[in-house]
């Protein structure tokens, strides 16, 4: 992989402005081991690689471009493709929040799908009618028929939206357990509900059992669509 590659790949994934020294450290050693001499020339290739990148993304054929924001580097999209960003942001869905009882049922579901809930709530320890709700509502989830046992309980396994949320192209290529737990953590990190705020979700539309306690799952959803423009608006000094 080239250098500015290297650089565009970075830029690309951090959340944040990404610094010149950051950037420096990250392919340093790479750097060096291509031939250059010193920290001195680590430095003047990685400069010469940036500027090359930011010219790139300058053409006219590029919707975004790359900026200096706060001491450092980011994606944004240029001024002049406000118009269409702001409709698109508008008709984005709300982000996926799911408490930590939801994460823990969902992964119990990837794993064993198809599963019902009996199976999941002996594996987890406590019943879990609530949080199937949630994750049906938030279409994780979706039902696979009913299981040939007595009371023909309902069969769940993970839906389409699962596979988009994750980047999956279907649940064989699902990584090992310790992978998911890691990807869920930093998938959901910023979007987990306190468990304080949660509200009660009863399990009457899922022809299940009911039994005295219950995990429960918020359903506070915060506005993508104004997250996406405000991102934009930095690239954009008129809006």
């Amino acid at each position: 992989m080239s250098l500015k590659a290297k650089l565009e790949a970075v830029i690309y994934a951090a959340e944040t402005p990404v610094t010149l020294d950051q950037l420096i450290d990250l392919v340093k050693e790479s750097v060096l081991s291509e031939g250059a001499a010193d920290g001195t020339e680590v430095k003047s290739r990685v400069r010469l690689a940036l500027e090359e990148l930011i010219v790139d993304y300058y053409a006219p054929d590029h919707g975004i471009e790359i900026r200096q924001v706060a001491g450092g580097y980011r994606m944004s999209t240029k001024p002049e493709h406000h118009d269409i960003v702001r409709a698109f942001a508008k008709s984005l869905k709300p982000p996926i929040r799911l408490s930590l009882p939801a994460l823990e049922t969902l992964a119990v579901i990837a794993y064993k799908q198809p599963i019902t809930v009996p199976e999941i709530s002996e594996i987890r320890g406590v019943d879990s009618n609530g949080v199937i709700a949630t994750l049906l509502d938030r279409k994780l989830i979706t039902t696979a028929g009913r299981k040939a046992v007595i009371g023909r309980p309902i069969l769940y396994k993970t839906a389409k939206e699962f596979l988009m949320r994750f980047g999956l192209k279907d649940v064989g290529e699902l990584p090992s357990m310790e992978e998911f737990e890691k990807l869920v953590a930093e998938s959901f990190q910023s979007d987990l509900l306190p468990a304080g705020n949660e509200e009660a979700t009863t399990s009457g539309d899922l022809d299940l059992p009911t039994t005295e306690t219950h995990d429960s799952d918020p359903t506070d959803i915060a506005d993508e669509s104004e997250l996406a423009t405000a991102k934009h608006q930095e690239s954009d000094p008129a809006a």
